[in-house]
């Protein structure tokens, strides 16, 4: 805090030091002019004096010039006056002890005739010590409010150090607190300029977001531990039985043992496509697509897998125009109907739409199967998830986490709606590309200063 006081201190003597200094001299170059004026109207003043004396006699001989130097002497200067001709007619007893100092001249006039000129010297005294008393005492007094201003500077510059330090002071003593491990640290409130407000809610923000992310990965280590244990547990109690001589090599034994190796296969798969959804929302190759193809693309691939199941899967695509990686779109519209085969009952029909609804374009996946209980709803997307429905299906839960977390990456949701003996419908909404540009626009305002 004393660092940033002194620095505010610093500024403010630099610029109370400027205005002192401007103020200082251009008063001392008004109060000089000033004088300087004063003392050219005293000169006029006494060469009227000097022509009112030679006007009474119409000539210098006889005329009373007493007054004239008399005015001159009340001032603190010294007058001298001279003839048309520039002789010496009469001076002030000290006249020629001010050669030197600061003199002014002008012309007498009497009845519209040039009869002479007085010359008019300034000593220290009077009229002449105004300019250095008046400049003495503005630059007292221009010290003095300067001196004022610098306290006064000091305590503003203490009160705005504190009210700035005391929340970076709370923030660091936060951060810090995070950094030693103690994941329930936060800033809080500040009372603080905006600014400071807005640090220590992104602040609390990011650190939410990583307790969030902690919480994931530790979820997700625990579930594939527990994923994995299953079939491990099976093929070392095969194995061992097989070679302690307690079960016999037969087709069926060896079958057992490839299902589980077959399925340790599929979640390495399934861990390798989470993996490259994740890096997918980062480097994405955004085209203009339509939906509807890469939808129709999806089906075509599925087709014999429908067929085999006598699950038939109806059409209706409208063109919707995406801006979107068709590569990992297609593998979202894969993912979803290899969902809906998979929970489908004989006899139900699996139906994919695609079409617009204002800024969006729409994809959904509907089927007639077993349907989905409303307390697993809400957790159909989360990373290893299978319901009770799902008990007697294949699989490890990772499919639709994978579509969800594809479909964020696009700036698009994945929604699901259920009934259990009706069947599910999941939908993908994602922007058209007027709309994304239109988002991006606004994310960049709204990060500018």
């Amino acid at each position: 805090m004393l660092h940033l006081a002194v620095g505010f201190l610093g500024i403010a003597l630099a610029a109370i030091a400027l205005v002192t200094g401007l103020t200082v001299a251009f008063a001392a170059a008004d109060v000089g002019d000033l004088v300087m004026q004063q003392r050219a109207e005293l000169t006029k003043a006494i060469a009227g004096a000097a022509g009112a004396s030679w006007a009474h006699q119409a000539s210098w001989y006889g005329a009373d010039l007493a007054p004239t130097l008399d005015l001159a002497g009340r001032t603190g200067a010294q007058a001298e006056l001279l003839d048309q001709h520039g002789s010496r007619i009469t001076a002030s007893g000290g006249f020629d002890r001010l050669a030197g100092m600061p003199q002014f001249s002008a012309p007498v006039v009497a009845d519209g005739l040039h009869v002479g000129t007085v010359i008019v010297r300034f000593s220290g005294s009077g009229l002449g010590s105004a300019d250095p008393a008046l400049r003495a005492a503005l630059i007292r007094a221009a010290a003095a409010s300067a001196g004022l201003a610098a306290l006064l500077a000091l305590l503003a510059a203490l009160v705005i150090a504190r009210r700035l330090t005391r929340p970076v002071a709370k923030i660091i003593s936060a951060t810090r607190a995070r950094g030693r491990g103690q994941r329930s640290a936060r800033i809080g409130e500040v009372h603080a300029p905006a600014e400071f407000r807005e640090m220590g809610l992104a602040l609390d923000e990011m650190a939410d977001l990583l307790d969030r992310n902690e919480q994931v990965r530790r979820d997700l280590v625990a579930d594939i531990a527990h994923e994995l244990r299953t079939p491990i547990a099976v093929l070392q109690a095969g194995h061992e039985a097989l070679v302690d001589g307690y079960a016999e090599p037969t087709p069926d034994q060896l079958a057992s043992l490839r299902d589980e190796v077959l399925r340790l296969a599929r979640m390495v798969e399934d861990l390798q496509a989470l993996a490259a959804a994740d890096a997918a929302s980062m480097h994405l190759d955004r085209r203009p697509y339509d939906l509807a193809s890469v939808a129709a693309t999806a089906a075509d691939s599925l087709t014999g897998r429908f067929t085999a199941a006598g699950i038939p899967l109806a059409r209706r695509l409208q063109s919707a125009d995406v801006l979107a990686d068709p590569r990992w779109l297609h593998h979202v519209v894969t993912n979803l109907l290899t969902n809906a085969l998979k929970f489908s009952t004989a006899g139900g029909v699996v139906t994919i739409d695609t079409g617009v609804a204002g800024s969006e374009a729409i994809l959904q996946v509907s089927d007639e199967g077993i349907g989905i209980p409303p307390d697993e709803l809400p957790r159909i997307f989360d990373r290893f998830w299978r319901g009770q429905q799902a008990a007697q299906t294949s699989g490890t839960g990772i499919g639709l986490a994978i579509a969800a977390e594809l479909v964020r990456a696009h700036g698009g949701t994945l929604t699901a709606d259920s009934d259990v003996g009706i069947g599910t419908v999941l939908t993908l909404r994602l922007p058209r590309p007027g709309e994304l540009t239109a988002r991006r626009g606004q994310r960049r305002r709204s990060n500018e200063p």
